[in-house]
């Protein structure tokens, strides 16, 4: 189980303030879900018109309710244009460069001038940072790789960098593949498979670096408890997989054959370059500030990860 204190290392009697930007994806819906449970207040940074009681922005246009954030305990960055949602057409290529890079310039930029600034600054990345490296095992320490994914994450990152100046202690959760049936790749893999129709992508041989969704809001609530935790933090499961390994395991969890493979070529096909950098790439990817500062994964292995995911 996760070892995470229930005011994060301070007094367990008042409870934190949390202000969480994409509240309502994948990981943030789930990480609202446990701050409540834990008796903290968590307060979703929203698009829209300024209201009362709602702090409000508009990365595109550089809004944001900045008087309204000051005095948060926390604030978590989670929003961002969904990469694997349709083909990378320029367009879309902007949208998810412009929604990580100046949303979190937006971001971080008001947070260094408010009055009150949050203790901690947790800002989402990705592995995507590293690139396609094979043969590699790779950590924190190493520099990012090059691509479309990798150039992105690392604009990404020194985005944060005002937030940083300002004597914000931040964060940046590389995220691996996240593993949950409500989104992300699990939600797109489980109809076919569960047809019978899965198999493995390419050779089989890329190496997946994944993350059980618990662990996922379990790692970002550790690294809110640990003043420790600053810079990259690789947010995936210490047991990376084989395509070919994941494959075998998400058939024997939901009790189907894994015959029909698709070659890389007509993955190309039917995805468009993005396979490359999604699906093909090998990333193996350790978690080592999370394991040296303590964190104890629920699901360190990947069958044990698909049967909590995939439910009976």
């Amino acid at each position: 189980m996760v070892d995470v204190p229930h005011r994060f290392g301070s007094n367990a009697v008042n409870p934190m303030r949390i202000l969480i930007s994409g509240a309502t994806g994948l990981v943030g819906a789930a990480l609202t879900q446990r701050l409540a449970a834990d008796g903290h207040d968590a307060f979703p940074l929203q698009r829209g018109v300024p209201g009362d009681g709602m702090i409000t922005w508009d990365p595109a246009s550089g809004r944001i309710d900045g008087e309204k954030m000051n005095g948060f305990d926390a604030v978590v960055h989670l929003a961002g244009e969904n990469i694997a949602g349709g083909r990378w057409t320029e367009a879309k290529r902007n949208r998810i460069r412009d929604s990580r890079v100046e949303g979190t310039r937006l971001l971080a930029s008001t947070l260094a001038t408010l009055s009150t600034p949050p203790k901690v600054f947790v800002s989402a990345s990705a592995i995507g940072y590293y690139g396609n490296r094979p043969g590699a095992t790779l950590n924190e320490e190493d520099a990012g790789g090059h691509g479309f994914l990798a150039d992105i994450c690392g604009q990404w990152e020194e985005a944060v960098q005002p937030a940083i100046e300002a004597s914000i202690r931040t964060a940046l959760m590389r995220f691996g593949v996240i593993l949950s049936r409500r989104g992300g790749a699990l939600k797109k893999m489980l109809p076919p498979f569960r047809m019978g129709l899965g198999g493995v992508i390419g050779s089989g041989k890329q190496v997946w670096s994944w993350i059980d969704i618990d662990d996922a809001v379990g790692a970002l609530l550790h690294t809110l408890s640990q003043s420790s935790l600053t810079g990259p933090v690789n947010t995936v499961a210490p047991e990376p997989v084989t395509n070919h390994a994941f494959t075998k395991a998400l058939g024997r969890v939901v009790r189907r054959p894994t015959l029909f493979p698709m070659p890389a070529f007509v993955a190309r096909v039917v995805m468009g370059p993005m396979v490359d950098e999604l699906l093909l790439a090998h990333q193996h990817v350790q978690p080592s500030r999370l394991l040296a500062s303590g964190y104890r994964f629920q699901y360190p292995e990947i069958e044990a990860s698909l049967r909590h995911a995939v439910g009976p």
